[in-house]
């Protein structure tokens, strides 16, 4: 990096840098700019003075006020820049534009499992869903049966047998939106196009009664979709028992299961992000927000989520959006976010998280900017509530917390079969059954954590690659991973723990 700047500036009108490397006080890094204190890696210096109460300003955009004046050169983070409401004007629709597709005989390809609905999986697994807490032990001994006990031995194209359990399903409100997140979650995850087949196992007294929850959203039983109770079936170990001999019942469909060539059309990305830094805005995110650009050209779906981590730069995405009432929907749901703030008195800006800050994020508006920078250039045809059923192409937006397991776990539950995961200080999670790619925002990061981080992304704030470069890398990674290559989550056997459904409201 000996001849790449000391600083990235990401627009003419920013009047803060981004370090490349950790700067020591009193190193000139620019004409007439001399750092007065050290400033760590990926964290901001000012470019001129700053005075008190004026904005600072990264992406082009608002990012904060400064709480006190900031010299040139001096470090800008949370000792000298503070939130404030800031006021957005939306021009609904103002940037949208016909999507440039690739011609149909050029488009992508990959080797996915075709289901009966029509829909691709990009992996073949057995689920056994939980409706309660209560049954959560019953099924992981079955799924360990399976997976740990040879119960799995022949049936080499069935890439496991995974339980899907979770905290809640009892002492809810059935007409409650906490329950129709928890059912709607469910009910995704039973029918996904990852999913061969799945069991439902419940404890029988539970408020998520499953005949109430199979109704709810169009179930029914099937050779690919079994439940029982365990106070039905005579207790603990009857029900372990008459689990397996369910799931054993499926092993022949399941594996007769062969991939063939399928359009990228049928790819369904959940693009995220966690642990981020003050590089994420730079490298990763945006050539993933390429790669998603190429995915929608080829026809396929890209879908952004976290809602308070797109708060403040919504307005990005309304101008984005392909009719005016697909931005309205987009602000209602940051409407809905600020009230359900307001009644757990929390406020939508209490983010970045410890780790963030420490990778130089200092406010929410700037990891807003930032996070947006995933989903590319293209229109945003569709906003989805939590778990709902992504059925339009393109770029969407599906509404979820900024908690990755809860956000990630309402993106599948939709039926992304993909997840492309940026982070700056080193995530390490799976969410069966669905793949996930790790992409680095930084080298060292990378680095340290090769077993964990499947691309580096850093390459472009050493100036070796172009976000362009990298989002082609990624997209091609997208391609390989639909088509059966392990990431290195699923090497690790990640994602038996990460089906984190929602829970809004109160348990009683």
């Amino acid at each position: 990096m000996t001849d790449v700047p000391a600083l990235i500036r990401l627009a003419a009108e920013d009047n803060v840098a981004t370090s490349r490397r950790p700067i020591p006080a009193g190193e000139t890094i620019g004409e007439g700019l001399t750092t007065l204190v050290d400033v760590p890696r990926g964290h901001k210096v000012a470019l001129r003075p700053i005075a008190a109460g004026e904005p600072v300003v990264k992406y082009g955009q608002v990012i904060g006020y400064a709480s006190q004046p900031i010299a040139a050169g001096e470090h800008v983070h949370t000792q000298n820049v503070e939130m404030r409401d800031v006021e957005l004007h939306h021009a609904f629709s103002s940037t949208a534009r016909p999507t440039a597709f690739v011609p149909e005989a050029e488009r992508a390809g990959f080797q996915g499992y075709l289901r009966p609905d029509g829909r691709v999986g990009t992996r073949n697994f057995i689920a056994i869903l939980s409706s309660v807490n209560c049954s959560a032990t019953v099924s992981h001994a079955a799924a360990d049966y399976f997976n740990r006990g040879g119960g799995l031995a022949g049936f080499e194209h069935i890439d496991g047998v995974v339980a899907l359990t979770h905290g809640g399903g009892c002492a809810i409100n059935t007409q409650a939106e906490g329950y129709a997140y928890l059912t709607r979650t469910i009910a995704g995850y039973a029918r996904h196009p990852n999913v061969a087949g799945a069991l439902m196992i419940g404890l029988g007294c539970e408020t998520n009664q499953i005949p109430l929850l199979m109704e709810k959203h169009g179930l029914s039983e099937s050779e690919a979709l079994r439940t029982m109770t365990i106070q039905e079936v005579g207790g603990t170990k009857k029900t372990i028992a008459a689990a397996i001999d369910a799931i054993g019942a499926m092993l022949d469909r399941a594996n007769a299961a062969r991939r063939s060539m399928q359009p990228a059309s049928k790819l369904v990305v959940a693009l995220e992000c966690g642990g981020s830094d003050g590089y994420s805005g730079i490298s990763a995110n945006p050539a993933l927000g390429h790669a998603a650009d190429l995915l929608v050209r080829h026809g396929g779906t890209a879908v952004l989520s976290e809602t308070p981590e797109i708060y403040g730069g919504e307005h990005l995405l309304t101008s984005r959006a392909a009719s005016p009432r697909v931005a309205e929907k987009l602000l209602e749901r940051i409407a809905w976010w600020r009230d359900y703030a307001a009644s757990n008195k929390a406020e939508l800006n209490n983010n970045p998280s410890h780790g963030n800050k420490a990778g130089g994020l200092t406010t929410i508006l700037e990891k807003s900017l930032g996070a947006i920078s995933k989903s590319g250039s293209t229109n945003l045809n569709a906003v989805y509530e939590y778990a709902e059923r992504i059925d339009e192409p393109g770029f969407v937006f599906m509404d979820t917390p900024g908690y990755d397991p809860v956000a990630v776990t309402g993106q599948v539950a939709g039926g992304c079969n993909l997840v492309c995961f940026t982070t700056g200080r080193g995530s390490t999670a799976g969410y069966k059954p669905t793949p996930g790619l790790k992409l680095a925002t930084n080298t060292p990061m990378y680095e340290r954590m090769q077993d964990d981080m499947d691309i580096n992304c850093g390459t472009i704030v050493t100036g070796d690659e172009t976000v362009e470069e990298v989002g082609e890398r990624i997209f091609r990674a997208m391609i390989e991973t639909a088509s059966g290559k392990p990431t290195l989550s699923e090497e690790h056997d990640y994602g038996h723990n990460e089906f984190v459904p929602w829970q809004v409201g109160a348990v009683m």
